[in-house]
Order: C-alpha cells, then structure tokens, then sequence
C-alpha cells in the first residue's frame, strides 16, 4: 500500500520497540486503506494521529501495550467488543494491543471507515447534536 507518509510519524514508530512497531505499522496501514484521502501528522509534540475532516484515531505506545485511541465520540457500533477502555468517554474509545495478540483488521477497519463517514458529515458532535434534537425515534 502506498501513501503519503509524514517523517514525524515515522520517527516515532521507529522509536519504538520492534513488537510496538509491528503494531503501530498494521494500524497505520489499516486506517489508511479505509480511505485513500486519509493524512497524518503529529500533535501534542510527539503522538501520530490520522485524520480526515477531524480526528479518526492516534496511537500510543506505552510498556506493555499500543493504544488505538478511536475519535468516534462513542458512536460507533463495536459489535466484536475490540474497544477496551473508555466505553462510557465522551469523545474518544480506546483499542489496546498487546505484544503477539492479533488485531482484529476487520472490525477496525470498518470502525476507521465509519469514524470517516461521520466526519465526511460533520463530525460526531454535530451527529450528537442532530440525534438529541431529533429525540427519541
């Protein structure tokens, strides 16, 4: 797969252990492929986000883990239970990998394509806002 790469972002994972790169690399690929117009680029001084019309996720390395922090404001469904952490956080949900578990490429891929969808739409806060307008269905 070929896109545009930001050499922040590559200096990070490089720093990283070789298991946490392994991880940081499928996710990087994973988000990208959900859509071809997905960028990324590095805030809070050193941590990769990817982003198209907002937020769609960052990564995290920490000692034994990698988190996928989700930007989906918790609307996303999560039918395969891969979020871990944050399930009642109001802004963002959280995917930890640990060293030799599998990612489940199917579910968060088709979370990455909905965090997108929702953004392309105005974001999940404005999606919130439209749903609590609209009230109960």
């Amino acid at each position: 797969m070929t896109y545009a790469k930001d050499p922040r972002v590559d200096a990070y994972i490089d720093g990283l252990a070789d298991w946490q790169q392994e991880i940081c690399h499928e996710v990087r690929d994973l988000v990208h492929a959900a859509d071809p117009e997905v960028t990324e680029t590095v805030k809070r001084r050193v941590q990769p986000y990817f982003v198209l019309q907002g937020n769609i996720c960052a990564l995290l390395a920490t000692k034994n883990h990698v988190n996928v922090f989700l930007y989906d404001g918790a609307m996303v469904a999560d039918p395969e239970h891969i979020i871990t952490a944050g399930h009642d956080n109001k802004t963002a949900r959280t995917v930890a990998v640990r060293p030799g578990e599998p990612i489940n490429a199917t579910a968060l891929t088709a979370m990455f394509s909905q965090i997108i969808a929702n953004n392309r739409a105005g974001g999940w806060r404005k999606l919130k806002q439209a749903q609590a307008e609209a009230g109960p269905s």
